[in-house]
């Protein structure tokens, strides 16, 4: 009996989908797809550097055709591939991939991130080609090729880091050597996304309405990515006076009849929960608190709702971009050079662009530092006044036919 065990749809102990579905066995099956070149890709963590990741997808399959993908992640990563076409396999961080990785045979291994952990996966791999990140066996991290240089050299230096002018994407593909215009950031929706999504809109009345998603805090490595709960009730506040300013305007020529109420969206995780419950006490006629227990999946449905997302540096922020949606990316000791918003929002830190605050050469000298504490007051997250994000947000509307 002839058996394609180089298929795609191949599981090795169990029938494959078609078979299940139409009884078909391989030697007559029209669904037979090669696997020609075989890739393994190694991030494991933080969850939104991993999503960010995916810039890399679309640019390997354009380029390795008929490739199988697996990528090696942590546990609390794995869902975010459900729904991606793109990764045929998601090996969760264990000792039983770890014996996986060593027993399959790819064409190429990427790693590009200089984790010890990950660059020792890397080295366990079993791989034709390595690109990115490895372990000398006298125990330290080293680039595998030239093109990841720049970024080996970025996590040592932080004056480096900070001289930075390239997105993350644009430095990965160039580690990967991938010239691709095609490097979106993959975050797909189900039906059961969809559905939990349509829900939450009908039970909370939000249709006709226009969105604002406020993604509160940052987790916990890294504090000082979000910002002030001061600067979250003044930009609530603003907000209202929106709602109050065409409210009053109503039935005048420039209140415009197309006009829809602005209601917000309290986002954030387990370590936002206290901070969300505070504001959506405090405003609750224009707020509602969406929960801090949802999974990543119905956290990615509830940002598709809204029509702008404030967020700092975090995983809120890689999803609503990956959602196309528009974008108000608040940064401080993070990189804002690094984060690509593919021209859907605004950037914003003390001393850019939108900031009416005059800062010796247009900047902190600490901007982008890295740093898990900091004792200078104000500090850069602080600096950000709630009327430049207000501004950021109203300026996202101009591109939303009914405001």
């Amino acid at each position: 009996m002839k058996i394609h065990q180089d298929c795609h749809y191949f599981k090795g102990n169990m029938p494959c989908t078609f078979h299940k579905r139409q009884g078909i066995h391989c030697a007559a099956c029209q669904y037979y797809e090669k696997i020609v070149f075989k890739i393994l890709i190694i991030k494991l963590d933080a969850v939104g550097d991993v999503l960010r990741t995916t810039c890399l997808l679309q640019g390997l399959k354009g380029k390795y055709q008929n490739s199988h993908i697996t990528w090696l992640t942590k546990k609390n990563a794995v869902e975010l591939f459900e729904n991606n076409e793109l990764v045929d396999t998601v090996l969760n961080c264990s000792p039983e991939s770890f014996v996986q990785i060593q027993l399959e045979k790819y064409d190429l291994v990427i790693n590009v991130d200089a984790a010890p952990l990950s660059a020792q996966l890397a080295m366990l791999a079993k791989g034709d080609k390595k690109i990115g990140f490895g372990y000398d066996e006298r125990g330290f991290v080293y680039p595998f090729n030239e093109e990841a240089q720049k970024w080996f050299e970025m996590g040592l230096f932080d004056d480096v880091k900070k001289a930075n002018t390239q997105s993350y994407q644009s430095i990965i593909l160039d580690i990967c050597g991938l010239n691709s215009s095609k490097h979106e950031i993959i975050f797909r929706l189900s039906q059961k996304e969809r559905l939990f999504e349509n829900g939450f809109k009908i039970v909370h009345q939000l249709t006709g309405k226009t969105i604002i998603g406020l993604n509160t805090g940052a987790g916990t490595r890294w504090k000082q990515k979000s910002w002030t709960i001061e600067g979250f009730c003044k930009l609530i506040k603003l907000i209202k006076a929106e709602n109050i300013r065409h409210e009053q305007e109503e039935g005048k020529e420039q209140a415009g009849a197309n006009y829809q109420e602005l209601k917000i969206l309290l986002l954030g995780g387990p370590e936002e929960v206290e901070r969300n419950k505070y504001l959506a006490k405090r405003y609750r006629d224009i707020v509602i608190d969406t929960r801090c227990d949802n999974t990543i999946r119905e956290f990615g449905g509830l940002i598709n709702l809204c029509d702008v997302v404030v967020t700092g540096d975090t995983l809120a922020m890689h999803i609503a971009i990956s959602l196309g949606k528009k974008v108000v990316a608040l940064f401080g000791p993070t990189s804002h050079t690094e984060i690509d918003l593919y021209g859907r929002g605004e950037k914003i830190y003390a001393g850019s662009s939108s900031s009416n605050l005059q800062l010796e050469n247009n900047e902190l000298k600490c901007l982008c530092c890295y740093k898990k504490d900091c004792n200078i007051h104000p500090n850069c997250m602080e600096l950000i006044t709630p009327q430049q994000v207000l501004n950021a947000i109203l300026a996202s509307f101009s591109e939303i036919a009914y405001h």
